[in-house]
């Protein structure tokens, strides 16, 4: 009797923690999809901000700036609708996003211009970002079908469960 009475309990339990999940997932998705569509506004209003700054005279810095701060709100763009796809974080897009805002600030800035501890400390970064694209491609995928924290979880769950038939018994 007692057994039945905590398993519908567990089976109730399991199926308003799904309803719940399920309802703040679809909440996230609902700001990612804000958040796209603000980025691509965005973008467009910069692409015009181009296209009139390529405009005489012809300043190279600000249409620089320009070009690589778009390729940024791209790659941004893009890392976003992967989030969407797969309901992750891309780690290649993040690293690649970071890359190239490193390189447009000291290309705006220009490397004359900077001081030597602040392009060491960019020069760093940057090796380390570059470690971590070649680190990634040797670990395994944890995101096709396998997710080791889920694993992890039945696993203790299935102990504790039998524990306590055992101690029932």
């Amino acid at each position: 009797m007692y057994k039945s009475f905590q398993d519908s309990q567990n089976s109730s339990y399991e199926i308003h923690r799904k309803h719940v999940v399920k309802t703040l997932e679809l909440i996230q998705d609902l700001i990612v999809i804000s958040l796209c569509l603000g980025l691509f506004c965005f973008m467009v209003i910069q692409v015009r901000d181009m296209f009139f700054s390529l405009l005489p005279p012809l300043d190279f810095h600000i249409v620089t700036a320009d070009i690589l701060f778009l390729l940024i709100l791209v790659e941004l763009f893009r890392l976003l609708i992967i989030y969407l796809q797969e309901q992750r974080i891309s780690i290649g897009v993040a690293v690649e996003v970071s890359i190239v805002s490193a390189l447009r600030e000291v290309i705006v800035k220009g490397v004359l211009e900077t001081n030597w501890s602040q392009i060491l400390a960019t020069c760093a970064f940057l090796l380390v970002l570059g470690v971590i694209l070649v680190v990634r491609v040797w670990l395994p995928p944890t995101f096709e079908g396998i997710d080791p924290e889920q694993a992890v979880s039945k696993r203790y769950k299935n102990r504790a469960k039998s524990e306590l038939m055992e101690s029932g018994e």
